[in-house]
């Protein structure tokens, strides 16, 4: 898997939710992860999530650190399953980042307190399966209450050089231990 973060800003509008955009955007082909920083401002045409659109819950934040996933499979369930480990992951890093259990997991969302950090979808294209996870570094016109990364001092640049490496780690280690078993009868 090739990450990347792109120095860029780039303003996600779900658009980006598609399949080849990363290979497309940065000549990055097969299973991919970048990360970027921009606004985030969802219209209701573009979101994914058919609990947001039929709540009419706007997705916006004027400064997110952004991630993309790309793997090259199309079962919908093992994209749920990476998504939430590297959910899992973040929320480890930004733990260790404060020196705290400061955040908390519910299900593909982190909270500190009762304001949320994160935005998080997986679904399936006809050719992959994609993530999206956004993560508030600051926290004007956001439409519910939530926490940002610059709240905790946690430099976003920083956190998603880390996030990305731990991911890429873990989809390589559970490679090798798909090929290292033999099966039994």
């Amino acid at each position: 898997m090739v990450t990347k973060f792109i120095e860029e800003r780039i303003d996600y509008t779900g658009e980006q939710l598609r399949s080849h955009w990363i290979y497309e955007r940065f000549g990055i082909p097969g299973d991919a992860m970048v990360s970027f920083i921009g606004r985030c401002d969802v219209e209701f045409d573009e979101m994914v999530d058919l609990e947001d659109v039929l709540a009419r819950s706007p997705i916006r934040s004027e400064r997110m650190l952004h991630f993309i996933v790309e793997h090259f499979d199309v079962d919908l369930e093992r994209a749920i399953l990476r998504q939430r480990l590297l959910m899992a992951i973040i929320l480890e890093i930004l733990n260790r980042s404060v020196g705290s259990l400061l955040f908390r997991r519910e299900g593909d969302d982190i909270f500190s307190d009762d304001a949320k950090l994160s935005v998080s979808i997986a679904t399936c294209s006809p050719v992959s399966t994609l993530i999206h996870v956004g993560l508030n570094i600051t926290t004007e016109n956001t439409p519910v209450k939530t926490a940002g990364l610059a709240d905790y001092g946690i430099d976003p640049k920083t956190l998603a050089r880390s996030i990305m490496k731990a991911y890429s780690d873990e989809i390589k280690g559970m490679t090798s231990a798909r090929v290292k078993v033999r099966w039994v009868r």
